[in-house]
């Protein structure tokens, strides 16, 4: 089944529970409410009557003239009810007619045990409905059966109560206009529930639609995604979480389709690496073998640098690869880095001075503590120097280090050129693997182009950050940014 069948079926079925559930409990509650309504209504209807006899009291000054007298109080109490719709039928002649029903729903219409011609008369459960208590609720006059549920209507002279008229409850309504109320109620219920059923089928179908929508767009661009077809882009003007999800579904298509344009790079690059040195070695060997070049010391050293360009570029490639997976081994230590600094910048001056690059060294007296691979930072600063030397031609180097203000905690070293420098649109990509800017980057300084992809690496393993930017020299500035262990 479909999520908006789903979303619909339980929305609708939520919404039918709790509409029957509102009715029924509305039925319920003016049911009841118009019950103890009649009920109320009977005691209002029999008020002169518990005053009459609370008047009979006072005239014997007890209950002794009504003692037992069923027939003296019913015929007292079908007086006050013969006109109100609580009135006592008479029970029909022996021969003829048809015996009336009772009032209350608790009284059964049977044969009284005693029939006499023209008297008002009561059969024995229609009896049960009243009876006169004295004040301490022993029975008087008619019938009264305690386990039954009655109203207590104080019978009383001179503010003393010396008595009590028991009502037997009512808990349904079997005849009258009240009856037909709750009928006439049940029925608009009804229609009232259809009406609203029907609201919430047409309410629901949208809302269901209104956020399956989205889902089902979003789904339609993951199938694209599968199959390859990365230039996906959802609009979903939600600032629910549909509209996060398409914001981040949005984010993958391009990130998906960024790592496939540097894979098609990756390979075409690495495709065109390989086969310059192949090249060039099958074109000489070719001349060779022709006996257009003769097999002297200089072909051979010719052929021997192109094996060892397609050597350093398959080391390079393989350490990557290495890198990628996780394979490069790093030896964690605590290193004092102003002190490894000066040490290991030694053998970089006469390095850079065989190039004829002039190189200084800024840092500051204080003791930086960090948490590094020696030899990996080594290889970093290597491939740094190299690429200045290859790529740069610049006349000047240098290496600063400084405390980061942005991120308390961290140190920077700034290794900065006066060369040609990089185009800014060149500088988010110059760590990729394999790129090259054509205007200072060509074959003829030789390098493989994978020397600033070993250093993110290296430094992303230090768990630092590493990017370019133009020099205040005017050439181009490598920045490395460590978390410093602690400073002293």
């Amino acid at each position: 089944m479909k999520i908006q069948k789903k979303l619909f079926f339980m929305l609708f079925c939520f919404s039918a529970l709790l509409v029957v559930s509102l009715v029924l409990l509305m039925q319920w509650s003016i049911g009841k409410g118009m019950v103890e309504y009649v009920n109320a209504k009977e005691e209002d209807a029999l008020e002169p009557f518990t005053k009459e006899l609370g008047q009979l009291y006072q005239r014997e000054d007890s209950w002794q003239p009504l003692k037992n007298q069923h027939r003296k109080f019913h015929r007292m109490l079908n007086a006050y009810l013969r006109n109100s719709e609580f009135s006592w039928p008479l029970l029909p002649k022996r021969h003829g007619g048809v015996k009336p029903l009772p009032v209350n729903d608790k009284l059964q219409n049977r044969p009284p045990p005693h029939e006499r011609r023209g008297r008002p008369y009561l059969p024995p459960k229609m009896e049960e409905q009243y009876a006169v208590l004295d004040h301490q609720r022993q029975k008087i006059v008619g019938r009264y059966n305690q386990d039954l549920e009655y109203s207590y209507t104080d019978i009383k002279v001179e503010q003393i109560t010396v008595g009590y008229l028991a009502i037997l409850k009512r808990h349904r309504l079997t005849q009258g206009y009240e009856l037909d109320f709750l009928q006439q109620q049940q029925h608009y219920f009804l229609l009232i529930a259809l009406g609203v059923m029907l609201a919430v089928v047409l309410v629901t179908i949208p809302i269901a639609s209104h956020i399956v929508r989205p889902i089902n767009r979003i789904a339609g661009g993951m199938a694209k995604l599968t199959q390859g077809d990365y230039r996906q882009a959802l609009t979903v003007d939600r600032q629910d979480e549909l509209g996060a999800l398409s914001k981040d579904f949005n984010q993958l298509s391009i990130t998906l389709l960024e790592n496939e344009q540097a894979r098609k790079r990756w390979l075409a690059n690495t495709s065109h690496e390989l086969r310059t040195p192949l090249s060039i070695l099958r074109g000489e060997l070719e001349a060779i073998l022709d006996g257009i070049r003769p097999m002297n010391k200089p072909s051979i050293i010719s052929l021997s640098d192109e094996v060892a360009h397609l050597e350093h570029l398959i080391n390079d490639l393989q350490q990557l690869t290495s890198a990628d997976i996780g394979g490069l081994s790093y030896t964690m230590k605590p290193i004092n880095l102003n002190r490894w600094l000066v040490n290991e910048l030694v053998k970089y001056k006469d390095y850079l001075s065989d190039a004829n690059i002039a190189f200084e060294l800024n840092a500051f007296d204080d003791n930086i503590d960090i948490i590094a691979d020696k030899d990996r930072l080594s290889q970093l600063l290597n491939n740094i120097f190299a690429n200045a030397i290859k790529y740069a031609q610049a006349s000047r180097v240098t290496l600063s280090l400084s405390k980061e203000n942005k991120q308390p905690g961290w140190i920077r070293v700034t290794i900065a050129d006066d060369g040609l420098g990089v185009d800014e649109k060149h500088l988010s990509h110059l760590f990729e693997y394999l790129y090259r800017v054509d205007d200072s980057r060509n074959r003829s300084t030789g390098g493989s182009g994978l020397g600033l992809s070993i250093c993110a690496h290296i430094v992303n393993a230090h768990h630092g950050n590493i990017y370019a930017e133009t020099s205040e020299l005017g050439g181009l500035a490598i920045v490395i940014e460590l978390p410093v262990q602690s400073v002293k």
